[in-house]
């Protein structure tokens, strides 16, 4: 059974993660920088730099909320990066922030689903996506379908959560992760799931090995795992 915001909600994962991040896209960056102490940053900074001797005319970010990671893949010097993303209220964020920063004419945002990626085949050099698989609907058509709509040679990038496992870093982590950030993002979100769906995600996510996995059944070869802050967070690499 895949975990969802509201437990007591019939309708399906993607529409109440839409709704979701719909409700908490006004406060999502706030909250994103005040929960992580600011080392998201560091985490993109990092992701994206592993992309520098690649080809990177052209990206694709999968499930950009408001186009922090667009924004970063900036430094590739790209003739054009499209992020997606299901939450009007999110792409409404980002696209406020790219015309603040004059970035339109290289970044531009469409809603779509990662299921159902609305691009030809063979088109992106390169596919990217920060803190979303946790959120698709079906983690392997969603892979799936990064994986086709990408040229061969080209590089995938995927960052998300993962469980540290070393003591007392994991105890530590998982006391903040269940108790304290639930509270903050309640109070500051006005959101009383989100922020609770956020650890169990992470938790019923399939991290480092079970994700390298699923990643070569989607199609992607040449896999790797890097892991940044004792395992809070994953960079996983894919080619074609």
């Amino acid at each position: 059974m895949s975990v969802v915001p509201y437990k007591d909600k019939e309708s399906s994962k993607r529409e109440q993660v839409e709704e979701m991040f719909d409700n908490i896209s006004p406060k999502y960056d706030l909250l994103n920088h005040l929960l992580s102490g600011g080392v998201d940053l560091y985490w993109r900074k990092k992701a994206i730099s592993l992309l520098k001797k690649r080809p990177n005319r052209v990206i694709l970010d999968v499930a950009t909320g408001t186009g922090d990671f667009a924004l970063e893949a900036l430094k590739l010097n790209p003739e054009k990066i499209i992020g997606v993303d299901i939450s009007e209220g999110m792409l409404r964020v980002g696209e406020e922030k790219i015309r603040k920063g004059g970035h339109q004419d290289i970044i531009s945002f469409r809603k779509a689903a990662s299921e159902s990626l609305p691009f030809e085949d063979n088109y992106f050099d390169a596919v990217i996506v920060s803190f979303g698989v946790r959120n698709f609907d079906n983690l392997e058509k969603g892979l799936s379908e990064m994986h086709r709509v990408m040229k061969p040679a080209g590089t995938c990038i995927v960052m998300e959560f993962s469980k540290p496992k070393a003591f007392p870093f994991k105890q530590l982590y998982y006391f903040y992760f269940k108790r304290i950030l639930p509270l903050i993002g309640r109070l500051i979100s006005k959101d009383t799931s989100a922020y609770t769906y956020l650890p169990d995600s992470v938790q019923a996510f399939p991290d480092g090995n079970d994700f390298l996995a699923i990643l070569g059944r989607s199609g992607f070869t040449q896999t790797k795992c890097i892991q940044l802050t004792f395992g809070i967070c994953s960079i996983y690499i894919g080619h074609k």
